[in-house]
């Protein structure tokens, strides 16, 4: 079976991370796979290893610019041919069925990683008309497009596929300067409104001892974050890491992660902290709150600094703690979270779609 994956960008985050494992782990269910984007470090990676890539200019939801990615999506689909395309995300859905021709037996699969509140009720209606079938990341996400007039989501929880820290803990920690027992908090994101990474700064302020807060991720609020680090006196206390494509090395690096968001679908980046045995300060939206319900860290109220400082001086500074959590992590991703079955399930979905395309 060929698989197109249809995605925004290819950069470091949670649905770029899973486009990658899955284009990787697709022979073992017997895909061929492609990725059409904007480009990005992990579609360099992916084509290093022999995954066809295609580049498509990002749409950034204008009319012209969703034509301009149509366009070139349709020329990959030509060239590579797919039995199906997998679009991640809405936008990444209506360019793709606007690329395949409608009389070509080619269905349209969506990935829904996650919406703003708000934009719920416009994805529904989007994707009614343009996706053969929905997958949410989430059983709250499910919820929340079935709410919004969209029948039948199907529920497919993200996976975490193995990635190996290429250096040691107290390796990585000279490099970036830190005293090996330092207390680490760290938080992959990127520095989007989305992300509150505000909120999380103010709890940081709240924060006694010595602990460092890593930020690795960048975007349209670096500047003023860094600003804000000034006023705040976390000057010393923050470290600002731009972009990365070491995150096991920083996990490894890490004692805990942290991600104060608005709104998330299922974000790999917690998935990523628990498989590595690292508790997680969350807020409590959609799949977070799914997540952890079985431990592996701590919920907090969203736009609470509070909540959350205290959640991370309750993680940080106590190692017993910190290992009941980091257990009951490993055991939550080994059990629901298994890049095989993950993989399987896509499959079937995938296949069943092709099948009834073709009826």
């Amino acid at each position: 079976m060929r698989v197109l994956h249809v995605i925004s960008e290819m950069g470091s985050g949670g649905a770029e991370t899973l486009v990658a494992g899955m284009a990787m782990a697709g022979g073992s269910v017997g895909w061929e796979s492609a990725v059409a984007s904007g480009g990005g470090h992990r579609a360099d990676a992916l084509r290093a290893r022999g995954v066809p890539t295609f580049t498509v200019p990002v749409a950034r939801r204008r009319a012209a610019g969703v034509l301009r990615a149509a366009s070139a999506t349709r020329a990959a689909v030509r060239r590579f041919g797919p039995d199906v395309v997998l679009a991640h995300n809405v936008s990444a859905t209506l360019v793709a069925r606007l690329a395949v021709a409608p009389g070509r037996a080619v269905p349209v699969v969506t990935v829904c990683h996650g919406l703003a509140d708000a934009d719920y009720p416009g994805a529904a209606r989007i994707l009614r008309h343009t996706a053969r079938t929905v997958i949410a990341v989430a059983g709250a996400t499910a919820e929340r497009l079935r709410t919004a007039g969209l029948p039948d989501p199907v529920v497919i929880p993200n996976a975490v596929f193995p990635q190996q820290a290429t250096a040691g803990r107290d390796t990585v920690r000279a490099a970036l300067g830190i005293v090996q027992d330092v207390p680490v908090a760290l938080c992959v994101a990127r520095m989007e409104p989305q992300k509150r990474h505000d909120v999380l700064l103010d709890a940081w302020a709240k924060l006694g001892g010595d602990a460092v807060l890593l930020l690795a991720g960048d975007g349209s609020l670096r500047a003023e974050l860094a600003h804000r680090c000034t006023e705040l006196a976390l000057t010393g206390r923050v470290r600002f890491l731009g972009t990365r494509a070491d995150v096991p090395d920083l996990l490894a690096a890490a004692d805990v992660t942290v991600l104060t968001s608005d709104w998330e679908g299922m974000p790999v980046a917690v998935l990523e902290s628990m498989a590595a045995g690292r508790p997680v300060v969350a807020t409590d939206v959609s799949g977070v709150r799914a997540v952890l319900a079985g431990g592996g860290g701590i919920v907090v109220p969203r736009r609470d600094p509070a909540a959350t400082a205290e959640a991370l001086d309750a993680l940080l500074f106590d190692p017993a703690a910190r290992d009941a959590a980091a257990a009951a992590g490993l055991a939550t991703i080994r059990c629901g979270h298994d890049p095989h079955t993950f993989m399987r399930s896509y499959d079937e979905l995938l296949r069943a779609a092709i099948r009834g395309r073709r009826r």
